[in-house]
């Protein structure tokens, strides 16, 4: 069983930064797990952001996230982070850190590939 726990959210104001972190435990990263960050914004539905395969490093972003968010590993330290640039009140959400195995590439951006989720961080963006 693997346990995630998120953290890093806060609020910041407009066009700040944020890196977000995600810890795994229980369980350590292996070649067939993809990482992936969803977000939830206020009365709206949970939605993909980024994700990274462990093996290899390959990236998805959301067309949202592309350009300003980077997602990276560090698989000594069981840790994905999430670094956010230009902050907008659209990135305002509760974000998730989520892990599936042997996800193939079509399927990256759905909830369904991911067996293992965090509780969430939330992001709030000041004006």
């Amino acid at each position: 069983q693997m346990q995630l726990e998120e953290s890093g959210g806060g609020t910041v104001q407009a066009g700040a930064s944020l890196r977000l972190s995600c810890t795994a435990s229980g369980r350590t990263f292996s070649s067939s797990h993809t990482v992936a960050w969803f977000r939830q914004p206020p009365g709206k539905e949970r939605e993909f952001v980024s994700a990274i395969k462990i093996s290899g490093g390959r990236t998805t972003y959301a067309n949202t996230a592309k350009g300003r968010f980077t997602i990276s590993r560090d698989s000594g330290k069981n840790m994905v982070y999430l670094e956010m640039n230009s902050l907008n009140s659209e990135d305002a959400a509760v974000y998730y850190c989520a892990v599936g195995s042997g996800v193939i590439l079509s399927s990256t951006a759905s909830q369904e590939a991911y067996a293992y989720w965090g509780q969430g961080t939330r992001v709030t963006i000041s004006s």
